[in-house]
């Protein structure tokens, strides 16, 4: 979809107006352009294709009152005929009117062959285009990634998205497999992929100068969920080809902050699994030593999300980076809370929250800051081990996972954790049914104020 966007070429104007715009731009045309709008009823809101005197189209207006929203024309390129249409507004307009154009685009046709000729945005400047494609190449990879059925986007397809990309932005890249994550110390992740023939794996990307500041994200990358012996119900189990949307998130970050060069030392941990059930699926009750030494009993393997990330966010220490960042599709609870469309995060450092709230309302990709309420820690206690993997009431479920995950992060690390859906249930403008990247536009604006 990159060639949506170019520059260099000419088109039909396109024009973009809020509503005291248009009026001062109706004002100024020629009763051939006013009969036309008044004749086709145009009320002043949407699109108007407005032809020449030969029956040609001459020129598009286009009307919102939402015309800073970064959704501007996501379904306006969906409404014009094919061809080439060049933008006239002003330059924080069009950057978002390009972002919009791009991803109202989108289409997942892997599996069915799409044919729909779609016009071309024409931008003033090659900055201007190759910045929009930048963005919209980053959330449809995440959009992608969601959107592929499970039986093609195993622990292993996720391995080879990654070292595609790796190869692209000259990045290294490792994975431990299979009984080598028992060699190597990552019990949890082998304890919960071990059930399927697609071999568990800890998928490590590391980028940029080993100088630099030390920037690491983490995301659970389960493929598929069954629950586990903890089995889910057919209606809980229909979507969960996107449960490694967190792996998908930080995947489509890292293309963004590979592709601006971000002066940043990258670190990207994917544990990848599929929960499945087999004779040697882990169980309701067993304990598990995780890779930081705490002891975790088992209450329901469909907790497995914290399972694989607490192996992952241990590595994490390693390094002593400056900011782990990590995403998940973790818990129903956050959705209960703030809806399909509002991913909840939480921060044990202040600043960086902050920045992140400032960031999402900036590039309106809003995220909103969950309370780290540490006396519930207590809810995730064990009677025979230093901790459960689920809290012993369905209460503030998302608070008690993300404080789960923070007891493996060591302190004085500055510690994010998203908790997103990862996937549109509703049609938006811009953004189809179907897998759908919450936040990474947000955390990359933060990140981009930082590290400059």
């Amino acid at each position: 979809m990159s060639n949506l966007i170019i520059s260099g070429a000419s088109g039909i104007p396109l024009f973009i107006f809020n509503n005291d715009a248009y009026a001062k731009w109706r004002e100024q045309q020629a009763p051939r352009v006013n009969n036309w709008l008044n004749n086709t009823k145009f009320s002043g809101s949407g699109a108007s294709l407005i032809p020449n005197a030969d029956g040609e189209l001459e020129q598009v207006i286009f009307v919102s009152n939402s015309d800073d929203s970064y959704w501007l024309c996501g379904d306006l390129v969906n409404q014009l005929p094919a061809g080439q249409y060049e933008l006239r507004a002003p330059e924080q307009q069009i950057n978002t009117a390009a972002f919009s154009w791009g991803l109202g685009a989108y289409k997942f046709d892997r599996y069915k062959e799409n044919t729909k000729e779609l016009p071309v945005l024409i931008v003033p400047t090659q900055a201007q285009a190759d910045e929009a494609n930048k963005f919209i190449r980053s959330v449809s990879l995440v959009r992608d990634l969601v959107n592929t059925p499970a039986a093609d986007m195993m622990p292993q397809h996720l391995g080879d998205t990654m070292t595609e990309m790796a190869a692209e932005f000259g990045a290294n890249i490792t994975q431990i497999i299979g009984d080598d994550l028992l060699e190597q110390n990552y019990p949890t992740i082998h304890m919960v992929g071990r059930a399927s023939e697609n071999l568990p794996r800890l998928i490590d990307l590391t980028w940029g100068d080993e100088s630099a500041p030390k920037l690491t994200l983490v995301g659970k990358g389960v493929c598929f969920d069954s629950g586990g012996l903890d089995l889910k119900p057919g209606s809980g189990m229909r979507l969960m080809k996107k449960d490694m949307g967190g792996a998908a998130h930080v995947i489509g970050l890292a293309q963004l902050i590979m592709a601006h060069n971000l002066p940043v030392r990258l670190r990207v941990l994917v544990p990848a699994v599929e929960n499945a059930v087999s004779a040697n699926a882990f169980r309701p009750g067993d304990v598990i030593t995780t890779r930081k030494g705490i002891t975790v009993e088992i209450d329901n393997t469909d907790a497995e999300g914290r399972l694989v990330l607490c192996d992952a966010l241990a590595e994490a220490n390693n390094d002593k980076p400056e900011l782990v960042i990590d995403f998940a599709t973790l818990t129903g609870a956050m959705r209960i809370a703030l809806g399909t469309e509002l991913p909840g995060f939480f921060s044990n450092d202040e600043e960086v929250a902050a920045g992140f709230t400032a960031s999402g309302l900036k590039v309106d990709d809003p995220v909103w800051r969950m309370p780290l309420h540490r006396p519930y820690l207590d809810l995730t206690g064990s009677d025979i081990a230093d901790l459960a993997n689920c809290a012993k009431t369905p209460f503030g479920g998302a608070i008690t996972a993300a404080l789960y995950l923070e007891e493996f992060v060591d302190k004085g690390i500055s510690w994010s954790h998203f908790d997103v859906m990862a996937y549109n249930v509703r049609k938006l403008p811009g953004r189809p049914v179907g897998g759908e990247a919450f936040g990474i536009r947000a955390v990359f604006d933060y990140l981009q104020n930082r590290f400059k």
